[in-house]
């Protein structure tokens, strides 16, 4: 089947270069090239292509339309964007106007979980828990109940980008602005959940199947945060457990929460869902990543491994499992 893997990394394939731009940490070396491969080894055709203003004439010389046959291949879904608002959402917005299938979450999915304030109140209304939180600008704002330390991370990004844990009131407006200024958007200001980190890979539609937990191991750490660093440089990696020693009646629960999320912030195919549990036990749902990382050592691939999936099989079962969604059954 021709799968097209789109992705952004050359951000120059616009119009105009304006609005707010999107970090460059977000270019992950290796992992696009990890998924191509594994595609290629599930017997697939592929074309490797920037989600930028060029995408749809190249798809459109890929995989050419058959009004009698339908589409004649699908997307493998990795852009997160170039610039401007709701990144994640430009490439499946322009793929469905286009009429191209593709892998993960719609417009609609990713837009829910990108802003973690209408994620913490979409599960909320769910009963799912989730740390006490306010939306802040200046940081002069008056903080309610909330207790520190908290944690202030923009409203709208992924990769832990501009997270700072803040123990004072005194340096809270230092990091609600500073986050304003980078990143131009709302800082989230949430009760930082001092206690074990868990994140529970999900995988499917319908019936969703939950894969082994993997647990933070930040052992005796002085900073128990998964920061960019602690996720994209080698150096500062934490280390993971899976699947994680947690007892069973609150592995019940983790996953009943997760699933929970997932439905109400509209997810499809696969997603992973970042948890504390607090010392007394209680989890609170911290996000909900409509496209986790499928690098080689993120926590996604590691609970996959663990199920008994090689990399080119999970990446091959994500395939499948969204043509079955469009399709109503697997790739032949």
């Amino acid at each position: 089947m021709r799968i097209a893997v789109v992705q952004n990394y050359d951000f120059t394939g616009v119009i105009n270069r304006f609005g707010q731009p999107c970090p460059d940490e977000y270019r992950h070396g290796g992992t696009v090239e990890s998924v191509v491969a594994a595609l290629q080894e599930g017997g697939h055709e592929t074309l490797l292509c920037e989600g930028d203003k060029g995408l749809l004439t190249t798809l459109e010389r890929f995989m050419p339309p058959d009004p009698q046959a339908g589409p004649s291949g699908i997307v493998f879904n990795l852009a997160e964007g170039i610039q401007g608002e709701c990144r994640y959402t430009h490439v499946p917005a322009m793929l469905e106007m286009a009429g191209v299938p593709y892998t993960g979450s719609s417009p609609l999915g990713h837009g829910l979980t990108n802003d973690k304030v209408i994620t913490k109140r979409l599960i909320r209304d769910q009963g799912v828990p989730t740390p006490n939180f306010r939306v802040m600008r200046r940081g002069t704002e008056g903080t309610g109940d909330l207790r520190f330390p908290v944690v202030v991370k923009p409203r709208v990004e992924e990769c832990s980008l501009g997270l700072h844990l803040v123990h004072e009131p005194a340096q809270l407006r230092r990091a609600v602005e500073g986050t304003v200024a980078q990143y131009g958007q709302d800082a989230l200001v949430e009760e930082y959940i001092e206690g074990r980190e868990i994140c529970v890979a999900l995988l499917g539609n319908g019936q969703l199947e939950v894969l082994p937990l993997v647990e933070q191991d930040f052992g005796d750490r002085e900073t128990r945060l998964m920061t960019w660093e602690a996720k994209r440089v080698t150096a500062a990696a934490v280390p993971k457990i899976c699947p994680a020693q947690i007892g069973s009646g609150l592995e019940t629960v983790l996953r009943d929460i997760s699933i929970a999320t997932f439905r109400a912030c509209q997810c499809r195919d696969y997603a992973r869902v970042d948890l504390r549990i607090d010392r007394s036990g209680q989890p609170f749902v911290l996000e909900i990543n409509s496209m986790p990382s499928l690098g080689m050592r993120s926590s996604y691939v590691l609970a996959a491994m663990t199920a008994g999936h090689s990399y080119s099989s999970l990446i091959n079962r994500i395939l499948d499992v969204a043509h079955t969604r469009y399709f109503g059954s697997g790739i032949p």
